[in-house]
């Protein structure tokens, strides 16, 4: 396990009630619902913030890769992120897609940027081995 040398950032939020619940940031910016997947209820689930963090997280370490290899991402690069929660035998897993949109850019720069991201971004780290995980340069 890799240990930290200087944290940059620490993210902080209070959960309470679960699936059905509420979940808040120290700093206030952060207070939404909570509701389990596919339910009725007025809220997000955390399989969509995972997959709304990862997505961001993901396009930010495109950028570090295109300015190594000296390439400009588009002003509309996108990345659709998809996380399942699913089960097999009775225990629950996640699996997840990354939809890589980097229009404009030639298909072999595209697979090097997603490549290079994906071995850079935090949250491709902390699943990578611990879950199935598919990039798609779309």
């Amino acid at each position: 396990m890799t240990k930290i040398e200087n944290v940059l950032y620490t993210g902080k939020t209070r959960t309470t009630g679960g699936r059905d619940g509420a979940s808040r940031s120290s700093d206030g910016r952060l207070d939404i619902r909570l509701s389990p997947p596919g339910s009725a209820g007025g809220g997000t689930n955390p399989e969509q913030l995972f997959a709304a963090g990862w997505s961001a997280c993901f396009i930010g370490a495109m950028g570090k890769a295109a300015s190594a290899l000296k390439v400009r991402l588009p002003a509309d690069v996108a990345v659709d992120a998809e996380v399942d929660l699913g089960t097999t035998a009775d225990a629950y897993f996640l699996q997840a897609r990354l939809n890589v949109s980097l229009p404009g850019i030639p298909a072999d720069t595209a697979r090097a940027l997603v490549e290079k991201a994906h071995q850079t971004c935090p949250y491709s780290k902390a699943t990578r081995g611990n879950i199935d995980v598919v990039i798609n340069v779309i």
